[in-house]
């Protein structure tokens, strides 16, 4: 995926934004009938599976000890938050209309754009500051009545 016209991360990127947007409406469906938080762990055993039979398939080094430490550490960390963001996201959704959900669920962009900046010493040029604006706008715009 690189080489072509454009970057293989912005590749990688577009699939996951059109697999999020997945995400949303078939959990959204998924969520009709059952405890959110059971959703959330259906959901959670799925991509676990996935993922093992794609390290296994691909042949990667399952061994712990190959990891770092301080990975450990942060992929830990990220794994609550995630866990966390994902109970808090189908909440949501059991609670309200997919619609309107995901928007608000998208400010994470706005907040990665300034934690990047805040934590990782990103630096944000003047109209990526209008973009993170105009995200935050969009996702007022979508989320009222």
């Amino acid at each position: 995926m690189s080489g072509g016209l454009v970057p293989a991360w912005v590749a990688w990127a577009l699939g996951s934004a059109g697999f999020a947007a997945l995400t949303a409406i078939l959990a959204k469906l998924g969520v009709d009938g059952v405890a959110s938080d059971v959703a959330t762990l259906i959901r959670t055993l799925v991509v676990v599976l996935m993922l093992a039979a794609i390290v296994v398939a691909t042949g990667q080094s399952l061994a712990p000890s190959a990891v770092p430490a301080r990975s450990w550490l942060f992929l830990l960390l990220s794994g609550l938050a995630t866990g966390t963001s994902w109970l808090c996201y189908f909440r949501a959704l059991k609670l309200g209309p997919a619609s309107r959900v995901a928007p608000v669920d998208k400010l994470s962009v706005v907040l990665v754009a300034l934690f990047g900046v805040l934590f990782l010493g990103e630096r944000l040029s003047g109209i990526n500051w209008v973009g993170v604006a105009l995200i935050a706008g969009g996702v007022i715009l979508l989320a009222i009545r």
